[in-house]
C-alpha cells in the first residue's frame, strides 16, 4: 500500500484494514488508543480475595472484640467464614505489674472446633506465620479461661464505676454528655 496523507483516499478496492478507523471519518484525527483490558468486577469483592486464604491459618478480630484463630475452610459471597480448629484467645494486662517484671499479663485459650463467622462481624483478618505461631505472646503467661475471664470482668466493672464518677462530676459542673440521664437516675 502506498503512503497516504490525511486528504488522500485509498485506491479503489482497498479499504481500511479491519479494526482500524479511517482518519477521514474522525475529521483528520488519529484513532483513539486501544483501551486496557478491564478486570472483571468480581476480582475486587471481599469474598473473592478470600480465595488465596483458603486452607490457611488465620487470625480474625470480630466487632465485639473477640480474637479467633483457625483454618479457613470455606466462605461465600457475603464473606461468611467457616473455620476449622478454631481457638478463641483472651488477654488481660496486669495493671500493677512492676516495670522489670517478666509477666505483663495473662492470656487464655478456648477451643471451639468448627466455627461459622458471619461476614458482617469480621473487623480484621490476616494470615498467621506458622513459624511464629507456636511462640507464646511476649510478656504474657497462660492461665485458665475462667481466671482470665473473671479478671477482665472485674476490670470492666471498675472502669464502668470510674466512668460514672467522672460523668457525675462533669454533670455537677454543668457539662452534659451522652447517656447523662442514665447516670443521674
Amino acid at each position: 500500500m502506498e503512503n497516504l496523507t490525511i486528504h488522500d483516499t485509498p485506491p479503489p478496492g482497498q479499504g481500511t484494514p479491519q479494526g482500524q478507523f479511517p482518519t477521514q471519518a474522525l475529521g483528520g484525527r488519529a484513532p483513539p488508543p486501544p483501551q486496557p483490558q478491564q478486570l472483571p468486577p468480581q476480582m475486587f469483592t471481599t469474598a473473592a480475595q478470600l480465595l488465596d486464604l483458603t486452607d490457611k491459618k488465620l487470625v480474625i478480630c470480630l466487632r465485639d472484640g473477640r480474637k479467633l484463630t483457625g483454618i479457613l475452610r470455606s466462605w461465600d459471597q457475603f464473606a461468611n467464614l467457616v473455620l476449622q480448629s478454631t481457638v478463641e484467645r483472651i488477654y488481660t494486662p496486669l495493671q500493677d505489674a512492676p516495670e522489670d517484671s517478666p509477666v505483663k499479663g495473662y492470656y487464655a485459650d478456648k477451643t471451639h472446633g468448627i466455627f461459622l463467622v458471619r461476614g458482617e462481624n469480621v473487623l480484621l483478618l490476616g494470615e498467621i506465620d506458622l513459624d511464629k505461631d507456636d511462640d507464646m505472646p511476649a510478656g504474657f503467661e497462660e492461665k485458665e479461661w475462667k481466671v482470665v475471664e473473671n479478671m477482665i470482668k472485674e476490670k470492666r466493672a471498675a472502669e464502668k464505676v470510674k466512668e460514672k464518677k467522672k460523668l457525675k462530676k462533669l454533670a455537677t459542673l454543668g457539662f452534659e454528655g451522652e447517656n447523662m440521664g442514665e447516670i443521674l437516675l
